[in-house]
């Protein structure tokens, strides 16, 4: 599960030197924001989850192998449960928002804790593939439901001026477990084929006591009873209006992420870097896999997310010291160094160093617009907006392996890093020229939100 991510990509906060963070549509706290104790327990239980999951989900195809099913299974399964999971998402994220924020988390977290532990059990004897298959897609889509309702939870448990430190933690939890996940899992399949999934139910059962034990309001008031922003009114006879409700409460958060710049720039971002991150990550598979053996791309990727976390680490300290606009001018132009050095990258060492340059300087990325999008969507709207931008980052990364392929068997590993240099540099372009507007300090006496757009009305259509 996660926060807000971009699986690996940016989210970030703001905050201009003596500001808190400077977006769209600022407002207070909810009761209990701001508390220390649950934004270290959300880390916690952030971190132990992610653990868990990287640790059953680098296993689980070489528990499809060792039953003797061919990676053909794997691939398959492995695209059926993203694409379910981007589905399942937004039909989620409406409850959430509704005010079962925290049920649907305790929930979801119950159900995936029980299929890991019978995944586990079934491991101690020889099951049949539909039963593996079956248990493993209901984890998948309890941890989707998780992380949608979750999405919500971080705007209500941090204040806005603390909004960086508490995404950099959540990101620093993410990167850990990335780098310690694959590891663990792989040791604890060695030994035994149930013991990785056994973790995995425990870090469950940690994340469904962590939503229990949060002493901050998740759940605001319900709003089924009114439109939510953006979802027009039903007409028509009565029987449909449900129906016509809720697809207006689904299409609102795709309306408040069109008309907000600060969600309409994070949708760039975590698309442009999902996608990105995920096509080096599978050129350096097919470039260094390709004679160099298969340690040699463990130990590049490996030192990239140990990079990754030393960046998320000194991010938030990074922002609060430049400020969220300069940090990310500044984090966008640098990304073309390393892009550029793998251009040229002849074997695994300079792919090793590049790599990790470009993964410890995207955490500051995701501090700031991580941020920005907490503080940007509407209250109401934080799991539903959430989902959207979850659903960009999830397409553009699963494009990523098919364009690896096509670009390193045309133009080796050149053409792949040139081609997400360029990417990066018409990102930073359009960074540059929108992100003073989107992220501005407010002015002094401007009644306004912070960083909202001159004239017009506030995202989500409310005056």
């Amino acid at each position: 599960m996660g926060g807000i991510d971009v699986s690996g990509l940016p989210r970030r906060a703001d905050g201009e030197p003596p500001s808190p963070v400077a977006v769209p549509h600022m407002r207070e706290p909810a009761a209990g924001a701001g508390s220390r104790r649950d934004t270290a327990v959300l880390w916690f239980v952030n971190a132990v989850d992610g653990l868990g999951s990287q640790a059953s989900g680098l296993v689980f195809p070489l528990l499809l192998l060792d039953l003797g099913n061919g990676p053909g299974t794997a691939g398959v399964f492995a695209s059926a449960a993203a694409v379910a999971g981007v589905l399942l998402g937004p039909l989620v994220a409406v409850p959430a928002d509704r005010g079962h924020r925290r049920a649907v988390m305790t929930a979801s977290a119950v159900v995936a804790a029980l299929a890991m532990a019978a995944l586990a059990v079934a491991c101690l004897g020889h099951p049949p593939l539909w039963a593996l298959l079956g248990l493993a897609l209901t984890e998948r889509l309890c941890a989707t439901a998780y992380e949608a309702a979750a999405r919500g939870s971080l705007s209500r448990l941090a204040a806005a001026d603390d909004m960086p430190r508490a995404v950099a933690g959540l990101q620093a939890g993410d990167q850990a477990a990335l780098v310690a996940g694959p590891a663990l899992g792989g040791v604890l399949f060695g030994v035994s084929r149930f013991l990785p999934f056994a973790v995995d139910a425990v870090t469950y059962a940690v994340a469904a006591l962590g939503a229990r034990a949060l002493r901050g309001r998740l759940d605001g008031p319900a709003v089924s009873a009114r439109p939510a922003a953006g979802a027009r009114r039903p007409s028509g006879g009565t029987g449909d209006a449900p129906r016509r409700v809720f697809t207006g409460e689904l299409r609102a958060g795709l309306v408040v992420v069109v008309r907000s710049p600060a969600l309409r720039l994070v949708l760039l971002w975590s698309s442009v870097a999902s996608g990105v991150l995920a096509l080096l990550f599978y050129t350096a598979v097919f470039v260094l896999g390709d004679g160099s053996g298969g340690a040699v791309t463990g130990g590049v990727l490996a030192a990239s997310g140990a990079a990754g976390l030393a960046g998320s680490l000194v991010a938030a300290r990074v922002v609060r010291r430049l400020g969220a606009r300069r940090s990310l001018v500044a984090a966008t132009w640098l990304l073309l160094v390393p892009c550029a050095a793998l251009s040229v990258a002849g074997g695994p060492w300079l792919w090793a160093l590049s790599f990790s340059a470009l993964c410890a300087v995207l955490p500051v990325v995701t501090v700031v617009l991580g941020a920005a999008a907490v503080l940007a969507a509407p209250p109401e709207l934080q799991s539903r907006a959430g989902a959207v931008l979850a659903a960009g980052a999830t397409m553009a990364a699963a494009l990523a392996p098919a364009c690896a392929a096509a670009l390193v068997h045309w133009g080796g590993g050149r053409a792949a890093a040139l081609a997400c240099g360029a990417v990066l540099a018409v990102l930073a372009v359009h960074t540059q020229r929108c992100g003073a507007a989107v992220l501005r300090p407010p002015a002094p006496g401007d009644g306004r939100a912070a960083g909202a757009p001159a004239g017009g009305s506030a995202p989500g259509g409310r005056p």
